[in-house]
């Protein structure tokens, strides 16, 4: 009888001993491991070398009829597989190829579950799966996400409206840097969040790949951050006021109604060695899942104008500045004069609930004429609630317009049905050959792969932010290129042409001005990723530095290659992109005086006209203060630049070589 107990004792541990055995995912340069266990809780630990890096105590799914994914961990298979192949990127915001390199595996669970795994040589994500024949409900997601406490973390600071619950927001939060364990619970902010490790790690984590389901919020937890997720409406209220907007007013005790078979949203973590390696990051876009599209070269990247920041407060003109003809013909010259594709009417050309009822200022028909013959198309501005309900109607009238792109606005929300409204309008606008960009919106997330026709989103503190506050700092600029910028293509509207130093600026409506130097603005179109770039500043103060103007309308916004030179989080970036065979080099500074020396070992043979525009010598002072010049330049030069507070610069090379 002993004899049969000991056994058994054995026979129990071996199994659980094999239970607890953790399934290994080395990434394709071995750099990073993954080691993942399936015992009374689905857990991972994420590795560099001997270095743990991030971990998570639980990966969970429970549904509302009680199921859950942590119920019986039985593995019943699992697949390995390596993929290595090259992916075509339909819009190149930063280049027109990515290498998709990585280990994956599966793990299917007896329960109607399943849990797939990536590690790139940069970063790891997973997602869970579902196989059910019917529908269901799913009550809530545990996503875990341990770090050593002493990180510090960059994440969007984000105060809750008053009048909505705390899943309502514009996803525009400045970006401050603080230590992980001094972060409150109740701190709610959305991803991408950046974290820096005392190990000299960087991480990033956000989710990707969002379809039918909430969006991923964060706040710390016990020991790192954890996902948190907008409960599903059960009822909404349309506001009053100038922009009206749906508003939550009661919301389900579950996350999301979703088919029975199906993958969810990847929870995703980058990591770095170096803080230059975050912006390089492609991996949130390989994360989207591919476009079905197949005819995607109607999509029409470039630059447009905005009225909307200064508003139209223009000078020096033979008629009345506003929303009328007059106006945006004007806007329309200046376009086509400084390489320009496009214009920008902005809230107010029709009115925000019946786009159909045209501004009685504005001639359509004349104005969309005089576009088409200056070869600069128009972009109109609409109110989601609006756009929803006349989309098929206003999608064809746009489209006799010739009308390119849209802007929609005031989502402000990332719950399961706004989620799936992004999708819907987006669709729609492929099927009229329009692109959309999106405001008051979350980041893109891999959604600009699926949809390459939502060709940017904002999800960022931007350029507007100048009329009423003092929050888009040199610090919060820089940190946008490690934060932000990895979820995709940002709006932030940049050059202003009124620019002063913190202790001169003052936010004034219609006659903005930016913090920092012009050449901060400036830099922006190149630092930034984003192929439909908005220039935001006074095109009457535009057309008095013509030199300036067509410096800054030269610079393209899609690209043949990306590198990051230099940089450190918060603190100064220099990105490199090539078009063809000419370079554009711009640096993006935060407050403090900086000094660089910037190699071009990286160019081809030959002589390229260097063309720079820098800081000027009393920038620190006066920060519309900047001073062009030209040289000659090869690969072997080493050229020295100062960037004041607050500062930047841009180099274009040209190629001198045929």
């Amino acid at each position: 009888m002993k004899q049969l107990i000991t056994f058994l004792i054995t026979l129990i541990l071996y199994f659980n001993g094999f239970a607890q055995r953790p399934f290994l995912l080395y990434s394709p340069d071995s750099a990073l491991r993954l080691e993942i266990f399936t015992g009374t809780q689905l857990t991972y630990k994420l590795f560099a070398g001997t270095q743990l890096l991030q971990s998570s105590s639980s990966v969970d799914l429970k549904l509302d009829n009680g199921l859950q994914l942590s119920d019986k961990l039985v593995v019943s298979k699992y697949n390995y597989r390596k993929v290595n192949e090259l992916v075509n990127v339909a819009v190149p915001y930063r280049r027109p190829v990515i290498s998709n390199h990585y280990q994956h595996l599966e793990l299917i669970f007896k329960q109607p579950f399943s849990v797939e795994f990536r590690l790139y040589n940069n970063g790891m994500a997973y997602r869970i799966g579902t196989r059910f024949k019917d529908s269901i409900i799913i009550k809530y997601e545990t996503a875990i996400f341990d770090v050593d406490s002493q990180s510090v973390v960059w994440f969007p600071h984000i105060d809750k409206r008053p009048e909505a619950d705390r899943f309502h927001t514009s996803f525009e939060g400045i970006y401050k840097k603080e230590l992980l364990s001094g972060i409150p619970d109740s701190m709610l902010t959305y991803a991408p969040v950046t974290l820096s490790l005392p190990n000299g790690y960087h991480l990033s984590i956000t989710d990707a790949n969002l379809y039918d389901y909430p969006g991923m919020f964060l706040q710390n937890g016990n020991s790192g951050l954890q996902g948190v997720f907008a409960p599903y409406p059960l009822r909404e209220v349309m506001t009053e006021g100038e922009f009206p907007q749906l508003m939550v007013t009661e919301r389900a005790n579950y996350i999301a109604k979703i088919k029975g078979t199906r993958m969810l949203p990847w929870r995703a973590v980058l990591v770095a060695k170096n803080d230059i390696d975050l912006p390089e990051n492609d991996m949130i876009y390989l994360l989207g899942d591919p476009t079905t599209l197949t005819d995607f070269f109607w999509i029409r990247p470039g630059k447009g104008t905005d009225e909307w920041i200064t508003g139209i407060n223009l000078f020096n003109v033979p008629f009345e500045a506003g929303i009328n003809t007059a106006t945006y013909k004007y806007y329309i010259d200046f376009a086509r004069r400084f390489g320009f594709d496009q214009v920008m009417l902005d809230a107010g050309w029709s009115d925000y609930r019946d786009l159909f009822k045209i501004n009685p200022n504005l001639d359509m028909d004349e104005l969309v004429a005089y576009a088409k013959k200056n070869d600069v198309k128009l972009m109109l501005w609409t109110l989601c609630s609006t756009l929803d309900k006349q989309l098929d109607a206003a999608l064809a009238q746009f489209n006799k317009w010739g009308v390119s792109s849209i802007m929609t606005d005031f989502m402000d929300r990332d719950d399961q049905p706004m989620v799936n409204f992004y999708h819907r309008i987006t669709k729609a606008c492929a099927e009229h050959k329009i692109s959309i960009m999106f405001h008051g919106a979350f980041p893109p997330k891999g959604f600009n792969r699926t949809w390459p026709n939502a060709i940017t989103q904002e999800g960022v503190l931007g350029a507007e932010w100048n009329i009423w506050s003092d929050l888009a700092t040199p610090e919060h600029n820089v940190a946008i290129a490690y934060t932000r910028m990895l979820a995709g293509p940002l709006d932030y509207e940049p050059g202003l042409l009124l620019n002063a130093q913190k202790d001169q600026f003052r936010p004034i409506g219609k006659n903005p001005m930016s913090i920092g130097t012009r050449c901060h603005q400036l830099a922006m179109f190149v630092v930034y990723d984003s192929p439909l770039q908005i220039f935001s500043g006074n095109i009457s103060q535009g057309l008095k530095e013509p030199v300036f103007m067509e410096f800054l309308g030269s610079i393209p916004t899609t690209w043949d290659e990306t590198r990051i030179l230099q940089g450190k989080i918060g603190e100064y970036i220099i990105t490199a992109r090539r078009k063809g065979n000419d370079w554009f080099i711009a640096g993006l500074n935060n407050s403090v005086a900086r000094e660089i020396d910037l190699s071009f070992d990286f160019i081809t043979e030959g002589d390229y006209k260097m063309i720079v525009c820098k800081d000027g010598l009393n920038a620190h002072n006066y920060g519309s203060d900047y001073v062009l010049n030209e040289m000659l330049v090869n690969k072997s030069t080493e050229y020295n630049l100062k960037m004041a507070p607050g500062g930047g610069f841009l180099v274009k090379l040209v190629s001198k070589t045929k």
